[in-house]
């Protein structure tokens, strides 16, 4: 493996981490509502069982085989171990993080919460290791379609966000500030992310090169 596809991996997979340590500081502070998506898998939680992370696996596993059905492709690598590895961590930080009683820390750790999962999809997707579920089942409607990429995501949302409710998941400000907030926040964090892919991979490079043409002593 090359130092770069090294760089690449521990971008993508230390992306996932910050992502689910996002989404489970968000639901730390659920009282304000949560994303989309995991209101969703938290609806899903409350009325069958299981936990949220094994529903964000599920619900990942089924967009992976509709989109793959529609576009008669197998999805890459980095699309199943998104899936897997984003529900395993964020089980993990659900267990981890402890409960926060006051509004003034409920606050604090959902802005904390949409923070990191900004800079977690930013660094996964600078990776480029292809798209999530998610965004996988996104991608095909626009392909079918026609639409817009803002009216498709904008549509997702709103239909996940909405059996979630159905569901009993945890909605508030929160839910709309996620939906209709992310989008500027990761207009700013995947372009930096990748700058910073970029800076790194060269400064690796440099110094690589540098090691093996200085002359032996």
């Amino acid at each position: 493996m090359t130092r770069e596809n090294v760089l690449r991996w521990f971008f993508f997979i230390f992306g996932l981490i910050v992502l689910a340590f996002g989404i489970s500081l968000t639901i730390v502070g659920k009282e304000l509502g949560i994303g989309p998506w995991d209101v969703f898998h938290y609806g899903l939680f409350i009325q069958v069982g299981l936990s949220i992370g094994s529903w964000s696996i599920i619900v990942g596993f089924i967009l992976l085989f509709v989109s793959s059905l529609f576009t008669r492709t197998i999805p890459k690598f980095g699309a199943f171990l998104n899936m897997l590895l984003l529900g395993l961590f964020i089980d993990f930080f659900n267990w981890l993080l402890p409960s926060v009683e006051s509004f003034m820390g409920i606050i604090l750790v959902f802005i904390l919460g949409v923070f990191f999962i900004g800079i977690g999809i930013g660094l996964y997707v600078s990776a480029n290791f292809g798209a999530g579920p998610r965004d996988s089942i996104m991608l095909v409607i626009v392909e079918k379609t026609g639409w817009s990429i803002k009216w498709v995501r904008n549509g997702i949302e709103i239909t996940v966000f909405l059996l979630g409710w159905l569901l009993g998941g945890p909605v508030g400000i929160g839910t709309v500030l996620i939906a209709f907030g992310l989008g500027p926040i990761l207009g700013y964090s995947i372009p930096q992310c990748q700058q910073l892919l970029e800076y790194v991979k060269n400064r690796t490079a440099a110094k690589h090169y540098v090691e093996k043409t200085k002359p032996s002593a």
